[in-house]
Formats: structure tokens, C-alpha cells, sequence
């Protein structure tokens, strides 16, 4: 299944932070199109990774970078809760090279061994092999293929975006800000909630060799993004402008549905379903 083109029809709505003071009014810009798509992570569930020659690594390939000091030491005060038998690199995260290196931007990221994040456990870490007497059933357990921190955070029960590099948790979600000025010169600070798709990588993200977000492959999501993604949104946007966001998705989702019901031939317009999702249900 092809991956859709970048530059797509989309449906955006913005409101006001319920959050904010009325005397610094910050507004949401959110991307319906998207949020109401279909796509779900496919990690160790038919996801190709974003380097051809590692297709069980994902997108972890890369390393992590830190949006700052504080992700930062917050991933540390996380990395310092991991035993041996949790991540499957604790020897190399505590030896004299760290868990930390600096890339050729002087940008500080988690560190890259053996071909991916130093935080990835591979492939049958930690896999205790025993057999039922008598019988030929043979049981593996441990944590397996899947990053430390994440799998820390199933293991507590927390959620995961709560012990996980910030670009980690909140990809394919991405926020980003900008200073609107009106043209009565009043200001306000705009957040956008959008689609993390190759540019979002830089320049970088156009060599990946597959990527998930515009991929039919990543549209099979039971529930919805603003759903299934939840607990990320309410922490990229708080809880009130998260539940403002629900009224509009599901005002979408409805229009959409009206939509669908339309003489045979008529297509439904990319704006209001994601193409790859529509791919995906063969619409």
C-alpha cells in the first residue's frame, strides 16, 4: 500500500484554550483531518522502520533527541529506576560513554548502539525458554523487542508518554507554536495539534524508507486518534481544551459518516477522511 502524498486536503478548527487567563488568550488549531484518522502504531505488528535494513527496529534508529534540559533529566531520573533485567544495554548506559551523545548539530539525543537507541531492547531480551514435563509446549517470557521505558511504564502502570523522551511519546502527534498578531495588533499565542509526518524529521525525513503516519499500513486503528491517543492529547493540550477537541472530532467523524452515504461513484472528499485511512478501508 502506497503512502499518501504530504501536501493533502485537510479539515482544521481552532477555539480558544478554555485554560487561559482573559488577559493572555492562547487558542488551539487542530487538525481534524488527522486526529479523527484511523492510524495506530504498528511496532513489532507489521511496521517496516524507518530504515529498510533494520525493519523490526521501528523508528527508534536515530536515538531520541531532547527538546531540552529538563526532558533531558527527566528521561536520566527515569533511565536510574531501569534493573539489568529491564533493558537489555544497562551495562553501556552506566559504563563511561553514558546513554547520552551529542550528534554532528551539537544537539544532545540518547545514544545510538548497535544500530538503534541505547533504550530499544532487541529481539528476544531477557527470553527464559522452558518446557511443561511431559509435554512439548514450550513457553518463552520476558520483556522482549520494545523500548525499556515503555515497557517500564506497562509494567508500574503508568502511562507511557509519563517516562519517555517527549519527541518519543508524542510522535505522530506533533505541537508546535507561533506568535499571531491580528490586524488590530492584539496578540495571541497559537498551539497547533497536528500530524508528525516526514518533515517533521527535517530535512532528514524525506530518505526515510517508510514511514507510518501517511501509510495505509499504520490506518488500521480500531478507535480514532483523538481516542486511542488520549492520554498524550490531554497532556499536550490539558484536560479542558482536550474535551473541547472531543466535541469537534465527533462533530467530524458525524459529517463524514453523512457524507459517505452518497450516490454510487461520488467520492468522499480527502478533507474530511485521511487518505491513508480511506485507503485502508478501501474506500
Amino acid at each position: 500500500m502506497a503512502e499518501c502524498d504530504l501536501e493533502i486536503p485537510r479539515t482544521w478548527v481552532e477555539f480558544d484554550d478554555p485554560a487561559s487567563e482573559a488577559d493572555a488568550v492562547e487558542r488551539f488549531r487542530c487538525d481534524l483531518t488527522w486526529l479523527t484518522s484511523n492510524w495506530t502504531c504498528t511496532f513489532g505488528d507489521g511496521c517496516c522502520g524507518i530504515d529498510a535494513s533494520k525493519p523490526d527496529l521501528g523508528c527508534c534508529v536515530l536515538g531520541a533527541h531532547f527538546t531540552g534540559d529538563e526532558d533531558e533529566a527527566h528521561t536520566a531520573s527515569v533511565m536510574k529506576t531501569l534493573t539489568r533485567d529491564e533493558w537489555q544495554f544497562y551495562d553501556e548506559g552506566h559504563s563511561a560513554d553514558g546513554w547520552v551523545e551529542v550528534d554532528e548539530d551539537g544537539d544532545r539525543k540518547t545514544r545510538v548502539v548497535e544500530g538503534a537507541c541505547i533504550f530499544l531492547n532487541r529481539p528476544g531480551f531477557g527470553d527464559v525458554t522452558s518446557s511443561v514435563e511431559g509435554s512439548d509446549d514450550v513457553r518463552t517470557a520476558g520483556p522482549g523487542l520494545g523500548c525499556a521505558l515503555h515497557q517500564k511504564a506497562w509494567a508500574t502502570g503508568v502511562e507511557p508518554w509519563s517516562l519517555k523522551p517527549e519527541v518519543c511519546w508524542q510522535l505522530p502527534i506533533r505541537r508546535s507554536y507561533r506568535r499571531v498578531t491580528l490586524p488590530d495588533g492584539e496578540e495571541y499565542l497559537e498551539t497547533t495539534i497536528a500530524e508528525y509526518d516526514r518533515r517533521g524529521w527535517g530535512s532528514g525525513g524525506h530518505d526515510l524508507d517508510w514511514y507510518c503516519s501517511g501509510n495505509s499500513e499504520a490506518h488500521v486503528g480500531a478507535e480514532p486518534v483523538y481516542v486511542s491517543q488520549r492520554p498524550e492529547l490531554v497532556e499536550l493540550m490539558g484536560q479542558a481544551a482536550y474535551d473541547v477537541l472531543v466535541t469537534y472530532c465527533e462533530a467530524h467523524l458525524a459529517a463524514a459518516a453523512a457524507l459517505a452515504v452518497t450516490p454510487a461513484g461520488r467520492d468522499l472528499l480527502p478533507l474530511y477522511v485521511h487518505p491513508a485511512t480511506l485507503e485502508a478501508q478501501g474506500r
